[in-house]
């Protein structure tokens, strides 16, 4: 690159010139290599935005395909844990033979369908589309739970588990639901794997100035070294598989990445022969403060309804056959009610219209129109918007239950159906539905 100068004298003539040249191929040489640098760099951006998109279809596809498997799997179970709870509390009651087939049903129905729980667990889990709501919980209420609900299954093993009193309210920064499915998981296995007429010590210590460390210690045979090690690989039973007690290998699994989502960690020490301590370290917290303040639905359910003799009417809109059959045998013990029944949303809508029901209970997949498309238009019609839809479902995913209530649901209940839960759900509704008659003939009057 050269560069060229007039030199001029004092009258502005041109006198000769300045001639500077310059080596410009380093210059050049530096362009060349950032522009070659630049380019890689789009074409990795590129390709980083392809991966990208890909990995958010196949997740997505995947989303799709556990929320349809769930479904799939989730209609049959409910026939079947359905009529045998409905055979298990049948009148006349069954033959010792009979009850005892029965409690086998029962017992491998639920057992698959926490296979389905912790599968769907470990995948959302993976697939990073697992919310949690952390907030402060109060850790003698979960334990107080956790206790409730161990009891039965320790007490078949004659096994004494020891739970911690609390002087003073501890708060954990935690999931509600979360956090006991991961004590409950720890716990049960301290259960079935102790040895019969063992004990189980629960106890809480601090490990940090605002860290609460739970440990769940057993009487069973313990672990070696090298099984410690293989601990939390989903499907690893550690030797377990031929033993009667029945597993997944899956727990820990979804209780580790659980723990770990809320801040937390998990872990393990044994001795062979002596049994093993599982430990949970989660963050205390300060509780919560509390508002004098009512809530809505509360208020309904301690509302004291007059009692009364008139049969109130459900309607069901169902296309699965059994399911329909189930939930009309359950509402045949109940003398207060009437069940009506629908095969696809459109039906259901007009003998909503027609019958006016105290409660509806509405399937989401149904033939022609969904179940929240005739939530819609039920919502949306004066003669029909104050009747309490409760929808039943296998759309069990936390997104379908989330989508469900966001619609207008008054509940969501999943398949397969749990015969209180489902009672206490209905009742619920019933509760409301009288209130709002309530409600609407005091305006009438007035």
């Amino acid at each position: 690159m050269v560069s060229v100068t007039a030199l001029r004298d004092a009258q502005n003539a041109i006198i000769g010139y300045l001639l500077i040249g310059t080596d410009n191929t380093a210059r050049k040489q530096v362009e060349a290599e950032r522009a070659r640098l630049d380019q890689v760099l789009h074409d990795k951006n590129t390709e980083l935005e392809r991966a990208k998109f890909a990995a958010e279809k196949a997740n997505l596809a995947k989303s799709e395909f556990l929320s349809s498997m769930s479904h799939e799997l989730r209609s049959p179970l409910n026939a079947i844990l359905g009529f045998a709870q409905l055979m298990e509390t049948g009148s006349p009651p069954p033959t010792t033979a009979q009850k005892a087939s029965i409690e086998q049903i029962l017992r491998a129905g639920w057992y698959l369908l926490e296979l389905i729980n912790e599968i769907l667990d470990l995948a959302l889990i993976e697939s990073g589309r697992l919310s949690l709501s952390l907030e402060p919980i109060s850790l003698s209420e979960v334990m107080l739970d956790c206790q409730a609900m161990m009891e039965p299954q320790a007490q078949k093993r004659s096994i004494r588990v020891n739970f911690p009193e609390f002087t003073n309210p501890l708060f954990i920064n935690a999931d509600r639901t979360r956090v006991k499915q991961v004590l409950v998981n720890v716990l049960s296995n301290a259960i079935k794997y102790n040895r019969v007429g063992g004990t189980v010590n629960v106890t809480c210590s601090m490990t940090a100035a605002q860290r609460l460390r739970i440990s769940v210690q057993d009487t069973g045979e313990g672990l070696s070294a090298e099984k410690l090690t293989q601990l939390f690989q989903p499907f690893n039973r550690l030797g377990q598989e031929a033993s009667t007690e029945e597993g997944t290998g899956i727990g820990l699994v979804v209780s580790k990445r659980l723990v770990e989502l809320m801040g937390g960690q998990i872990g393990a020490s044994s001795t062979v022969g002596a049994g093993s301590v599982f430990w949970i370290e989660l963050d205390l917290i300060n509780g919560p403060e509390f508002v004098d303040s009512t809530n809505d639905r509360l208020a309904l359910l301690q509302t004291q309804v007059p009692h009364h003799t008139a049969q109130r009417t459900l309607l069901y809109v169902e296309d699965n056959e059994a399911n329909m059959l189930l939930v009309e045998q359950l509402i045949a013990r109940r003398p207060d009610m009437r069940m009506l029944g629908a095969e696809d949303g459109i039906r259901g809508i007009t003998l909503a219209r027609i019958h006016q029901p105290d409660v509806i209970l509405m399937d989401i997949n149904l033939p022609g129109i969904s179940g929240i498309q005739a939530l819609k238009i039920l919502r949306e019609d004066p003669v029909t918007a104050h009747i309490p839809v409760l929808a039943l479902s296998a759309n069990a995913m936390p997104s379908d239950i989330e989508r469900g209530l966001a619609a207008g649901f008054f509940s969501y209940l999943t398949k397969p159906i749990k015969v209180n839960e489902f009672m206490e759900a209905l009742d619920f509704g019933l509760k409301f539905a009288q209130s709002a008659s309530a409600d609407t003939n005091k305006e009438k009057e007035a």
